[in-house]
């Protein structure tokens, strides 16, 4: 599992042990992903299904892309389609995906890369593998996560970030047994590049067999935890979970993730996508490709897009007839 990685971990900056008298979060809930698919078909696991949104707020969606192997000709990818009341954040882990936007964002990310869209108060966009991968296939691994957006800002400016994995945060924890990847937010006292509207972290980490990792964890937030591959224990009672399970962590300082000492033949470390923010706390009405407060505010998204308000195709992408 590429993403990023370092060939001395321990030359990172380390991550503080816990203060005295810090709480460890204990784990509320632990759901297994079913699988899906999405866009032209390619599989997915959702990762949130069967959790209550008060328990995610200020995330919506996420979605484990692959991972999968695919054959020449068979890498598949999303059509035009839009977006209004919340951000996608797309993490690449293995492969390669174009992103293009009616707003003229877009570019290529691989692996540790990531493509952070706010959609705003509207926007179209397409997310599809590059022709040569159609054409030789390969290994397409990623994350989606849809964050969703306060009302005050449901309709700001759309924006595009593209966040090279070359500028994430990279720590070690204290004994060099788990590497950290903050993509967004604050671990520590170490910052992301991910300029988000509401306060929220978003962390990859790979944690060594037989290791363990505690990251102090913003009171305000709450904090889940979703393996990507591997298996281990989670929370202060060091419950196990393994690939395609999320945890959802209960109050506290710091939360802690643990490394089986064996893993499986396809996995040298435990891989999981920890995630937390402040939640929003306002009423959430969704639908299709939509979050927003209201039925009728979505409704209003229905007929803008219909109406050609959330942005055009570019032209060098329209099929003619």
């Amino acid at each position: 599992m590429p993403a990023v990685t370092v060939d001395n971990i321990l030359a990172l900056p380390r991550i503080d042990a816990p203060a005295p008298g810090a709480v460890d979060r204990p784990v509320r809930s632990l759901t297994t992903a079913p699988v899906g698919y999405e866009g032209e078909g390619f599989p997915v696991r959702r990762a949130f299904a069967g959790i209550d949104l008060a328990a995610l707020d200020p995330f919506i969606h996420m979605d484990q892309m692959g991972e999968v192997n695919y054959a020449p000709g068979e890498p598949k990818g999303t059509p035009w389609h839009p977006h209004r009341g919340f951000e996608t954040v797309t993490y690449m882990i293995d492969g390669i995906m174009e992103h293009q936007d009616s707003n003229g964002g877009g570019g290529t990310i691989g692996g540790g890369d990531t493509q952070w869209m706010t959609a705003g108060g509207g926007i179209l966009h397409i997310e599809t593998p590059p022709e040569h991968l159609v054409m030789s296939g390969g290994l397409f691994h990623g994350v989606q996560l849809w964050v969703n957006l306060p009302r005050d800002n449901k309709m700001a400016a759309p924006r595009y970030q593209d966040i090279t994995g070359q500028k994430v945060a990279l720590l070690s924890s204290p004994d060099g047994g788990a590497l950290v990847r903050v993509i967004a937010g604050e671990v520590d006292g170490h910052s992301g590049p991910g300029s988000t509207y509401t306060p929220i972290s978003l962390v990859h980490a790979t944690v060594a067999p037989g290791a363990s990792l505690t990251l102090p964890w913003n009171p305000e937030f709450n904090a889940l935890a979703y393996v990507l591959a591997g298996e281990g224990l989670v929370g202060s009672e060091r419950r196990p979970f393994r690939m395609g399970q999320t945890a959802v962590f209960g109050r506290g300082d710091t939360l802690t993730i643990a490394a089986a000492d064996t893993q499986d033949s396809r996995t040298s470390s435990l891989e999981v996508f920890v995630l937390g923010g402040k939640p929003i706390r306002e009423p959430v009405a969704m639908a299709g490709p939509f979050v927003m407060n209201t039925k009728a505010e979505v409704m209003q998204a229905f007929e803008d897009f219909q109406a050609g308000r959330l942005g055009s195709i570019p032209a060098a992408h329209e099929t003619l007839g």
